[in-house]
C-alpha cells in the first residue's frame, strides 16, 4: 500500500511539472505571437509617391480622356480613390513640410518655395514622418525632390532618412530657366549628402529614381521600410525618357504622366516579385495643383477653378489614391475632405507610434480609408497662402473665402513651348461662399443665402487665427513655431 501511495505521488508531481512546462511554452508562444505585429514580416511597408504640380484631372481614373494611367487605375480600382483630397498649400515647400510634420505649413514657419542657398529649412525640433518610422525600426529613404532646405543642416539624411538620391529644390531652379536663366546656379544631383552630378538634361531622372526605389525595396524585403518617392515631374521643365518622349501622341505632358504611371507599374512588379504586395501601403498624390500659365506643359484641374498658387479648388484639390489590400476594400471612393496634414497621424496609428510632442493639425483617417467610419475627422479645413494669409475655410460641403488678392489667367490659354504667360491679379473684395457639392466650379456666390453657415465659418476662422495667425487681418498667432534658420 505504501509503494502504491508513493507511485501515486510521483505521478502527481510529474503531471504538475508537465502542466507547468506546457504553461511556460504557451506563455512564450503568446509573447512571440504578440510581437508578431511589430516584427519585420508583419509591419506594413509604406511607399508614398508624391508628384509635383499634377492636376486633379490628369489621371484616367480621375476623368482624363487622353492620359492612359493603367497602373494607377489598378491601384484605384483595388484601393481607395479620394475625391476631396487637398494639398495643404498650393506651393511646393510649404505643402511638403506639412505632409512630413502633420502640421499646417504656416504653423511651422513654412511658406512659398525655398530657393537655392536659402538660409531656411525644416527645423530640427520638428518630428518628421521619417523619424517616426525610424523609431519603429523602419528603414527609410527619399528619392527625388526634397525642397525643405539645401543647407547641410536641413538635408534629409539629417532628418530621419537613411538614404537620399535626387535634387534639393525644384527642377526649374537651374541655368536653363524659361524666364530667369541668370537667377540660378547649377542644379546638382545628390547621392546621400553629396552632389555627384550637374544636371543639364533631366530626361532619365524619372526612371533613375524608379530604379533607386526598386533597389531599396529589394534590399529591404526582409525589413519594414518607408519610401518617399518624390518625382520632380510634371513640374516644368518637362522631361520624358526616349522610350516615352512622343509615345502618347498627345504631347509631352501626357508622355511625362504616362512614364510616371509606368514607374508605378515597375514598383508594383517589384513588390509582387518580393512577396511584399499584400503588406505594403501605397499612397499616390501631388504636392499641389497644376501651373496653368505654362499652357500645354501644365495639367488640368477638370471642373475646378484656377490652379497652383491659389487657394481656389484647382490649386489644392489633387488626385490621391491609397492602396493596401489587407484592409482597404476594392472600389472604395471617398468624398470626405482630407488634407496632406493627415498622413503623419494616420501612419502613426497603423504602426502604433507615438506622435510628436509638438502640436499637429492632422487627423487619423485610417478608419475612413478602411470603411470603418464615415464621419468627417475635421470640423473644418483651413486654406492658407503667402506668408500666413487665411484665404478660405472648408466646412462640410461649403467653402468660404475672405478678401484677398489672387492670380488668374481669366480664361486665357498658355503656350505650348514651355514658356509661361503672365498672370493677372484680382482682388476679392468681400466674403464669398460656395456649395462645393452643387457648385464644384465655384461660380455662384451664396453668401447671402446661408447666414448661419457664414457665422459658423467666421467663428472657426477666428479661432484658427488666434492659434496660427492671419496676415490679412493682422492677427498674430499664439501657437506658431519657427522655421529652421542657419546661424
Amino acid at each position: 500500500m505504501t509503494n502504491l501511495k508513493n507511485e501515486f505521488l510521483i505521478i502527481l508531481k510529474t503531471m504538475k511539472f508537465i502542466k507547468t512546462a506546457v504553461l511556460k511554452v504557451f506563455l512564450i508562444c503568446l509573447f512571440f505571437s504578440s510581437c508578431k505585429t511589430n516584427d519585420n514580416v508583419e509591419s506594413p511597408n509604406v511607399i508614398f509617391i508624391l508628384t509635383d504640380d499634377l492636376g486633379f484631372a490628369d489621371l484616367s481614373s480621375y476623368g482624363s480622356n487622353t492620359i492612359n494611367t493603367q497602373n494607377l487605375n489598378y491601384l484605384a480600382k483595388e484601393g481607395a480613390l479620394l475625391k476631396s483630397y487637398y494639398s495643404t498649400q498650393a506651393v511646393c515647400s510649404a505643402s511638403r513640410a506639412s505632409i512630413l510634420t502633420g502640421s499646417y505649413s504656416n504653423r511651422i514657419g513654412f511658406s512659398g518655395a525655398l530657393g537655392p542657398n536659402s538660409k531656411k529649412g525644416i527645423n530640427p525640433s520638428e518630428f518628421l514622418m521619417s523619424e517616426m518610422f525610424k523609431q519603429k525600426g523602419y528603414n527609410t529613404a527619399v528619392y527625388g525632390k526634397w525642397h525643405l532646405g539645401d543647407n547641410e543642416k536641413f538635408l534629409p539624411t539629417n532628418h530621419g532618412f537613411d538614404d537620399f538620391f535626387g535634387i534639393l529644390y525644384s527642377n526649374d531652379m537651374w541655368p536653363f530657366h524659361a524666364e530667369y536663366p541668370d537667377s540660378y546656379p547649377d542644379l546638382m544631383l545628390y547621392d546621400y549628402d553629396r552632389p555627384v552630378e550637374i544636371l543639364t538634361d533631366q530626361s532619365d531622372l524619372t526612371m533613375e529614381l524608379t530604379r533607386k526605389s526598386i533597389s531599396f525595396i529589394e534590399k529591404n524585403k526582409d525589413n519594414p521600410f518607408f519610401l518617399l518617392l518624390a518625382h520632380p515631374q510634371p513640374h516644368v521643365p518637362l522631361f520624358a525618357s526616349s522610350k516615352f518622349n512622343g509615345r502618347s501622341g498627345y504631347g509631352l505632358y501626357t508622355d511625362v504622366i504616362e512614364e510616371i504611371d509606368h514607374s508605378v507599374g515597375l514598383i508594383m512588379e517589384s513588390l509582387r516579385k518580393n512577396n511584399l504586395d499584400k503588406n505594403t501601403i501605397i499612397v499616390f498624390t501631388s504636392d499641389n495643383g497644376p501651373w496653368l500659365s505654362y499652357g500645354e506643359h501644365a495639367g488640368s484641374t477638370g471642373v475646378y477653378r484656377e490652379g497652383k498658387g491659389t487657394t481656389w479648388e484647382g490649386g489644392q484639390r489633387v488626385p490621391c489614391i491609397v492602396w493596401y489590400p489587407k484592409e482597404i476594400k476594392p472600389n472604395t471612393v471617398l468624398s470626405t475632405p482630407f488634407m496632406g496634414i493627415d498622413w503623419l497621424p494616420t501612419f502613426a496609428s497603423v504602426i502604433s507610434s507615438n506622435l510628436s510632442e509638438n502640436k499637429i493639425d492632422g487627423k487619423n483617417i485610417w478608419k475612413n480609408l478602411t470603411g470603418r467610419s464615415k464621419e468627417n475627422p475635421h470640423e473644418a479645413l483651413f486654406f492658407y497662402y503667402h506668408k500666413n494669409s487665411l484665404h478660405g475655410v472648408r466646412y462640410g460641403d461649403y467653402k468660404m473665402y475672405f478678401p484677398h488678392r489672387y492670380r488668374t489667367l481669366n480664361g486665357r490659354k498658355g503656350r505650348n513651348d514651355g514658356t509661361p504667360i503672365k498672370y493677372e491679379y484680382v482682388d476679392l473684395l468681400e466674403n464669398e461662399l460656395y456649395n462645393l457639392k452643387t457648385d464644384p466650379s465655384e461660380t455662384k456666390n451664396i453668401i447671402n443665402e446661408f447666414p448661419g453657415i457664414v457665422k459658423k465659418i467666421i467663428a472657426l476662422a477666428d479661432n484658427k487665427r488666434k492659434e496660427i495667425g492671419d496676415d490679412l487681418t493682422n492677427v498674430i498667432g499664439l501657437e506658431n513655431r519657427e522655421i529652421g534658420i542657419i546661424d
